[in-house]
């Protein structure tokens, strides 16, 4: 009787498992590449919002969202998307570009995410064997998380809900919620993840954990809950895994960011250390701490951090923006584009350009002696919003000096927003990106650039299963778009 009832329970069990991913994972197909229009606290100002636009890229501090696999010659990549009847309904999307064919396919609805609050838009990984992952993130407690795993190696066709759960007190709980997710896959030794948890001793703490396979995750750890907590930006390069991030003070908060800090590990989390080997004791917080880059409370100044990389030796190189407050507008002037850089012993602080808004994004490329950042840098039409005009900017000694080298969108009707880089990327798919009226709710386009930065508009209505992106013209970027070929 004792196993009849135990069979009977788990047949139950796993229907009700199998009836709730039916309700979240929907494996469907779009019929174009359409990216969600989010605002972000409104303004009483001509520039309505701290920030708003096209945010399927949306944020820095979710990475990656795309990834290069040369076995299958694709970069695959995941963004925040919309249906047709409501573009401020998140709609999780996946996707590849086939390098070979040069055609896209119709993107895949992984699911909804019943919000219209693009800080939950998804993360993506690759695996050793070629498996797809996606994290969908989110913006808080108020809704649950989820992480996927596509059903067959490099194939976006179908996923499947990973039960995922993490050690607490000794027992397998239910990993449900993350915030600010930044997923790397190390081929020998997992995943290694940083991520937010709120009101683990700041309203925004960083965390860390570790996967060999994904679906069995370490305990959380708690990196730092300095005052009310904080954002930050990671990567990894060889074993090491290293994070950048600002601090919020106790009065003002989150709109009051500042500092630059950074630690580095290299033993997936057993220890943590300054740049420099000095150890440090996690949690970290107090502001004054060994792992501070730069006070720039001291000089009044906030902290926005968009990207990080590794020189040839494993050096950290820390993109960020600086400026005097959080509203839009001039009187915050200047937004400066900065690099710290350790080099030779000592952080460099090195100036690349300025542009408009704090919340203008790039991404930085570090490919031996040729570094490159591309970002809105240029005035877009709906000047002082997030982003603008995209620029190809490159240095050719360590970042030194900085030229802009190309233009690459020109008399947009929309700015540009959140250029993310790929993993490995591919000379051919070199930053994804997505469009939007800063001002006012509107449709958004997705893009991608070459590394020569030609621009390709990823087509928002596909009639036919796989189509060409269509290149587009430079100098006259709104009306003349070449067809598909």
């Amino acid at each position: 009787m004792q196993d009849h009832l135990t069979l009977t329970v788990g047949i139950l069990l796993a229907a009700s498992a199998s009836f709730a991913e039916d309700l979240i994972t929907l494996n469907t197909k779009n019929d174009g590449y359409r990216g969600i229009w989010y605002m972000n606290q409104p303004l009483k100002s001509v520039y309505k919002y701290k920030y708003s636009g096209g945010l399927g890229t949306y944020c820095a501090k979710h990475k990656p969202l795309a990834v290069y696999c040369d076995t299958v010659n694709k970069t695959f990549f995941c963004y925040g998307g919309t249906s047709k009847a409501n573009n401020r309904s998140l709609i999780h999307m996946v996707s590849y570009y086939d390098h070979e064919k040069k055609v896209v396919p119709r993107p895949s609805i992984l699911l909804d995410k019943k919000t219209g609050d693009a800080h939950d838009n998804p993360v993506i990984s690759v695996d050793a064997k070629g498996h797809i992952w996606i994290f969908s993130t989110s913006h808080g407690t108020d809704r649950p998380s989820y992480i996927h795993r596509s059903r067959k190696p490099y194939d976006i066709d179908a996923f499947e809900l990973v039960p995922a759960t993490r050690l607490q007190d000794g027992n397998q709980v239910a990993i449900n919620n993350f915030s600010y997710f930044q997923a790397w896959h190390l081929s020998q030794k997992g995943f290694v993840c940083f991520f937010t948890k709120y009101g683990w001793g700041a309203d925004r703490a960083l965390a860390f954990m570790t996967s060999s396979n994904g679906v069995e995750w370490s305990e959380r750890q708690r990196l730092a809950s300095i005052a009310r907590g904080h954002y930050q930006v990671s990567g990894v390069t060889g074993e090491k895994a290293g994070s950048a991030f600002n601090y919020h003070p106790k009065k003002g908060g989150l709109n009051y960011r500042t500092n630059l800090y950074y630690v580095e590990t290299h033993d997936l989390g057993r220890s943590w250390q300054t740049v420099d080997g000095q150890p440090l004791k996690m949690p970290l917080t107090s502001e004054t701490n060994h792992a501070l880059v730069h006070n720039y409370e001291k000089e009044a100044l906030k902290v926005y951090l968009k990207d990080i990389r590794f020189d040839e030796q494993g050096q950290p190189i820390i993109l960020y923006i600086t400026s005097k407050g959080f509203e839009s507008g001039p009187m915050n002037d200047p937004r400066t584009w900065m690099l710290a850089y350790w080099n030779s012993g000592k952080w460099r602080f090195l100036e690349i350009t300025t542009s408009d808004n704090n919340y203008d994004m790039g991404s930085l490329y570090i490919d031996n002696d040729s570094w490159h950042v591309i970002g809105p840098t240029e005035t877009g039409p709906q000047p002082y919003n997030p982003g603008g005009e995209m620029v190809l900017w490159e240095s050719h000694n360590n970042g030194e000096t900085w030229k802009k080298s190309k233009q690459l969108t020109r008399h947009s009707k929309r700015n540009h927003t959140y250029a993310r880089a790929p993993i490995n990327a591919h000379p051919d798919f070199y930053a994804l990106w997505a469009d939007g009226h800063c001002r006012q709710p509107s449709e958004s386009n997705l893009y991608f650039c070459n590394r020569d930065g030609d621009v390709y508009l990823l087509p928002s209505q596909m009639s036919e299963q796989f189509e060409k992106p269509a290149l587009v013209d430079p100098d006259s970027f709104v009306n003349a778009i070449k067809p598909n070929r």
